[in-house]
């Protein structure tokens, strides 16, 4: 293990499933991203769940650039810490810049149209993203360039209809709790989905429909 691996880093954030500090890789900014112990877990269930979880975001962050989606670049992978090194990159989250909005649709229109061409183009490739919240999509370029998008670890290769379906079920209920105008931007966001998968997006949509009737009346 190097120096910049073994360094403590200055605290970024702290989700559910791991915690993330800012360091130097060989000189370039990282951060540093490892998946907490869950005692209430079994031991077993908790190291296989940190080991899969880290071994599929890692694997998905790279064919996601694949496809042509921006993602953070993977420095280097540690299964037995459970920790990778990640790409620091700048910009603002999605989150960030519907809160800076002051409800208005206009700042955020071309944010959400790259946001939905990024996840088309994860989904016409099959995968799936599964966590998908306003917090896990940045633009390194500003407000105007391309999206990116952040923690793949619960996404899936191969993905099934529904758990794309899913996805765009969260993107509308994120933006209806976090922006006056949510149905709107949301609007947008299908505009460019649909630019990133042309093939398949009437069936994600008409599934992400079902789903959400389903919620309701559930």
């Amino acid at each position: 293990m190097t120096t910049e691996h073994r360094e403590e880093g200055r605290p970024v954030a702290r989700g559910a499933e791991a915690h993330l500090h800012q360091v130097s890789w060989l000189g370039l900014d990282a951060l540093r991203k490892e998946r907490d112990e869950k005692s209430y877990r079994p031991k077993a269930l908790d190291v296989r769940l940190r080991r899969e979880r880290t071994k599929n975001e890692v694997r998905l962050l790279a064919e996601a650039r694949r496809l042509g989606v921006r993602t953070p670049v993977v420095y280097d992978v540690d299964l037995a810490q459970y920790r990778i090194i990640l790409e620091h990159l700048p910009g603002p989250t999605l989150k960030e810049l519907l809160e800076q909005s002051a409800g208005a649709t206009e700042p955020v229109a071309a944010p959400m149209r790259a946001f939905g061409r990024a996840l088309g183009r994860l989904h016409a490739g099959g995968i799936s993203h599964g966590d998908l919240t306003s917090s896990n999509v940045l633009f390194p370029e500003g407000p105007t360039g391309h999206a990116a998008l952040l923690d793949l670890s619960m996404g899936a290769r191969n993905s099934s209809l529904e758990e794309r379906g899913i996805d765009l079920h969260l993107v509308e209920e994120d933006l209806k709790g976090l922006h006056a105008q949510g149905e709107a931007l949301y609007q947008g966001f299908l505009e460019g989905y649909e630019e990133g998968n042309p093939a398949g997006a009437k069936d994600v949509r008409q599934r992400a429909r079902e789903i959400k009737g389903r919620i309701r009346y559930a």
